[in-house]
């Protein structure tokens, strides 16, 4: 009795309902399936699009049930796909040559590289390609060709500025011909270059830059020039397919297990020696960092305090205080962690407390087999380059000092990021944000790059050390200085009379991330950027 007493009323409800809202709900569906098969397309073909912004194609990492940073040998990558047509190059009278020597780290001539393109692209000159430095620290025999694919780089910029691998005979050396040789003034501007630059060349024809470090400046430079770095730098300059190979290898094979920090742990010796920084060294380790910053003339500090200028942020972090800033940020001892770095000052002895917290610390070196690093050996700068790769790549990036590679690293997770998340308008721009929330978390886990705040990190670190501060304190301390600092969008600092101070052109290259007013969105109003 009661089911059919059911039964009836639920007749009797149904018969109250009104006849007409019947088809329209059958419509509701049709049109949600209608609006779900238009925005699934619309999801693809803003899909096909982002995977061409990330050079190791999303699509096909996909299909393979691969991570997007994998992707085929460079051999085989080119039997599948095609190269892309050669633009048109750009033509011009050339009113000279210029020769550059590169000084410093991979990264360091890296920046200046993208800086002599855009000079030469102002001036109108015909760029020689670049000579790397030989004769640092390092003593890395690397050359231009041994490090980047300089085909790639000649092709890809033709259209910006004509680049030869080596001056015409006329010219030549052998034949007695010396070209003017010269520095630059550092942090410079275009004014500079017109002015007192480009005349050398109506007089000499050649002129050599035998140092490029900083010798153009952050700010103040035109939008167009600015993307002439940008260009070299995030397109012009590819790493040979040696390179390449054994990179994406490294990155495959730490995606596959999962979710990993790159931590850039610049406790190496040449930088303790030329900072003068010694905290937790032995007296030993500090009298031979000292010998050591005696016996290059270029560094010119040779008496420093060490714990003074630990006090103001100017040290790169310890092994031990690297590992409170993890463990602060809550990475647990099941966190793989990757060390993008050379050899570590004191060894093993200084990384023992890193790897007690952290048992899944790898290194390049424990990842490959020791007769595939072979051909990289007693080459810095090609083996920074598999680390530059890796931590392009990593889901969370560290460094623990703000030099050229750390800021480098850090422009170009901020320039893929925003390629993607800024790209179109409207709907599209809305479908892209979403897609990219949707890939950055599915397939690589939230991008972040955590950029320590030294100086009042150091503080931190002695008052918890020196048990005024607890635990728990010391990780809501640090989390709360560090909220702003996790690679988010800003305007580059500005401070008049003081380049040296300004925030790093290739850190936070703002003018090649969004254009004209929607900078202000982005970056917030561009009046904030100035210091006084």
């Amino acid at each position: 009795m009661e089911e059919v007493r059911s039964e009836n009323n639920l007749q009797v409800r149904c018969d109250k309902i009104p006849s007409q809202l019947i088809p329209r709900t059958r419509l509701q569906v049709w049109f949600l399936r209608v609006c779900s098969s238009i925005l699934l397309w619309a999801c693809l073909v803003q899909l096909l699009a982002v995977s061409e912004l990330w050079h190791p194609r999303l699509l096909s990492g996909l299909t393979n049930r691969r991570p997007w940073t994998t992707r085929p040998p460079f051999r085989l990558q080119h039997s599948f796909h095609s190269p892309p047509p050669l633009p048109p190059p750009r033509n011009y009278k050339s009113n000279g040559f210029l020769e550059v020597s590169c000084n410093g780290g991979l990264n360091q001539m890296r920046a200046a590289i993208c800086d002599m393109v855009a000079v030469a692209r102002l001036l109108n000159l015909t760029l020689v390609v670049p000579e790397l430095d030989k004769k640092s620290f390092w003593a890395d025999p690397s050359d231009f060709e041994d490090i980047f694919d300089v085909r790639h780089f000649i092709d890809s910029l033709r259209d910006e500025v004509r680049i030869i691998r080596r001056l015409p005979k006329k010219f030549s050396r052998k034949y007695g011909f010396q070209p003017f040789r010269m520095s630059p003034v550092s942090w410079s501007n275009e004014k500079y270059y017109l002015e007192q630059i480009l005349p050398l060349f109506s007089k000499y024809k050649v002129v050599h830059f035998n140092r490029t470090d900083a010798r153009l400046a952050n700010n103040g430079i035109l939008p167009d020039l600015q993307k002439v770095r940008c260009r070299v730098n995030f397109q012009g300059l590819k790493f040979t397919p040696q390179i390449e190979t054994l990179g994406y290898k490294l990155v495959q094979i730490l995606q596959e297990k999962g979710p990993f920090a790159a931590l850039h742990l610049r406790y190496e010796m040449d930088m303790l020696a030329f900072s003068g920084c010694t905290h937790g060294c032995t007296f030993e380790e500090a009298e031979e960092l000292k010998q050591l910053r005696y016996a290059y003339p270029w560094w010119r500090e040779k008496e420093i305090v060490s714990e003074e200028r630990r006090q103001q942020g100017l040290c790169p972090l310890t092994p031990e205080e690297a590992t409170l800033l993890l463990k602060a940020f809550g990475f647990d001892k099941e966190t793989q962690i990757y060390i993008a770095s050379g050899e570590i000052y004191g060894s093993e002895r200084r990384l023992a407390p890193l790897r007690a917290a952290f048992p899944h610390i790898v290194k390049k070196e424990t990842i490959l087999d020791p007769a595939e690093l072979q051909q990289f050996q007693n080459h810095s700068s090609q083996m920074a380059a598999l680390d530059f790769m890796v931590s392009i790549a990593s889901n969370t990036f560290i460094p623990t000092y703000d030099g050229n590679m750390a800021k480098v690293v850090e422009g170009h997770r901020r320039y893929v990021y925003f390629q993607i998340m800024h790209r179109g308008s409207g709907c599209r721009k809305l479908i892209s944000i979403v897609l990219t929330i949707f890939f950055l978390f599915r397939y690589l886990g939230f991008k972040k790059s955590i950029l320590p705040d030294r100086k009042k990190l150091v503080e931190l670190l002695d008052l918890h050390q020196n048990g005024t501060l607890p635990w728990n304190n010391y990780v809501l301390a640090v989390r709360q200085v560090h909220e702003k600092r996790m690679g988010q969008p800003f305007r580059r600092r500005t401070i008049p009379d003081k380049p040296k101070e300004e925030d790093y052109f290739y850190g936070n290259p703002q003018e090649c991330l969004c254009e004209g007013t929607k900078c202000d969105d982005v970056l917030g109003p561009s009046n904030s950027s100035t210091l006084q």
